[in-house]
């Protein structure tokens, strides 16, 4: 259940920690969800978004590992042409109990990658965050270096740090 304030995740599917599936758990976005991420995350659209984890206790901490797999439209960057792109992810998410505010938590590295939660985890959004994690808000299609000659722009090679000290001569 989300903060005051906050709004429901997209693609929700809560799991207790203490009753943890004993075999991989397959999910899938409904039309519904495909959407609703689809604008969250600036795409044309998400023709599938599925998933299949397994859950291992360790201690209090709980390791979700599977496979994620998407259809993704998104616009090439240069020419905003449609770019349909495949997706197929390994999961590995770390689900720790929330701390409490007294407690004083130094963070590591290896911590960046933890998904806090109390009784109830939603891998879910876990794997929704997971998909805008592999999304390259830079992707181009094939017409992207026409499309730069065409307005005159250099290719990184010609225009980047050291483009210019190539036209130099001793």
């Amino acid at each position: 259940m989300p903060a005051p304030g906050e709004t429901a995740p997209e693609f929700s599917r809560m799991v207790d920690a203490g009753k943890l599936p004993g075999a991989p758990l397959a999910i899938a976005a409904d039309q519904g969800e495909r959407e609703a991420l689809t604008k969250r995350f600036g795409l044309v659209a998400i023709d599938r978004l599925e998933a299949k984890v397994e859950f291992e206790p360790d201690g209090a901490d709980v390791i979700a590992r599977g496979r994620m797999q998407a259809d993704i439209v998104q616009s090439c960057a240069v020419t905003e042409d449609d770019l349909p792109i495949t997706i197929d992810e390994e999961l590995l998410i770390r689900f720790v109990p929330e701390s409490t505010p007294d407690e004083e938590v130094e963070l590591e590295a290896v911590d960046c990658d933890e998904v806090p939660f109390s009784d109830r985890f939603d891998i879910g959004e876990a794997v929704a965050e997971s998909l805008s994690l592999t999304i390259d808000p830079y992707a181009t299609g094939p017409g992207a270096d026409e499309a730069r000659a065409k307005a005159g722009l250099l290719d990184e090679n010609k225009a980047g740090p050291f483009g210019a000290l190539k036209n130099l001569k001793l």
